[in-house]
């Protein structure tokens, strides 16, 4: 097996400008395990940083740390066995993620690759484990992450059986957007297509509908939402 460090096509970054204690209390899987223990968690940790396209870790390799990102975008991915990819989550700034190897003592469950440039915190299990085992009443921030995943899952899985893909394609621009009626879109087309879970043909010819229905603008990967209320009434 490979180490999740020996897989990863990334580079350590400088921590110049980086308050790794601030980023650990930020998040709410351990903004509660106490000064001390984010003291100790801050000084073992490390920055990673990451080009647009580098793989992190590679489904079923060692795990030995979760991740906290600070800056930019890392898709969490499952591939197929014709090597197709399905992107299940993405993660932003404060997101954390590589943890279920924590509680199970297994390998990785997906693949994590970096969507744009960008920085992830390093948090190595073991001072995690002892922080933990210290105060187990924050085991109740693990229960509350693995319960939004869960949640997150079981909608992907109804948005799969009860949304057909141009349903699902309203539904990813609209989360991808935000609030903002004009945005970048922070994927490729590709990439877009493994979050929606479809074919790349068939979400640009969702994505044409909407242009030419006049719901949505497009240039490049530039969008403008020109009737959010028709794209969010085709997303349900």
């Amino acid at each position: 097996m490979r180490s999740s460090h020996n897989s990863a096509r990334c580079r350590l970054a400088t921590l110049a400008g980086v308050d790794i204690r601030a980023v650990l209390a930020a998040t709410e899987l351990l903004s509660g395990l106490g000064d001390d223990a984010l003291d100790d968690l801050a000084a073992e940790a490390h920055l990673v940083g990451l080009s647009r396209g580098d793989l992190l870790f590679a489904e079923g390799d060692v795990a030995d740390a979760l991740y906290v990102v600070c800056s930019g975008r890392v898709a969490i991915a499952r591939r197929s066995g014709d090597g197709h990819s399905s992107v299940v989550a993405l993660m932003e700034e404060e997101d954390v993620f590589g943890e279920m190897p924590l509680l199970d003592g297994g390998g990785r469950s997906a693949e994590a690759r970096a969507l744009e440039p960008s920085e992830v915190l390093a948090v190595p299990y073991g001072p995690v484990r002892r922080a933990l085992e210290a105060r187990p009443e924050a085991l109740w921030m693990v229960v509350s992450l693995l319960a939004r995943r869960l949640r997150t899952t079981n909608e992907a899985l109804a948005d799969s059986m009860f949304l057909d893909v141009t349903g699902r394609t309203a539904k990813r621009l609209l989360e991808l957007a935000g609030d903002a009626d004009d945005f970048v879109l922070p994927v490729t087309q590709e990439e877009l297509a493994g979050i929606v879970g479809a074919s790349r043909e068939r979400v640009n010819k969702a994505i044409a509908t909407f242009v030419r229905l006049g719901w949505l603008a497009q240039e490049e990967r530039r969008y403008r939402v020109l009737d959010r209320g028709k794209l969010a009434q085709r997303a349900t």
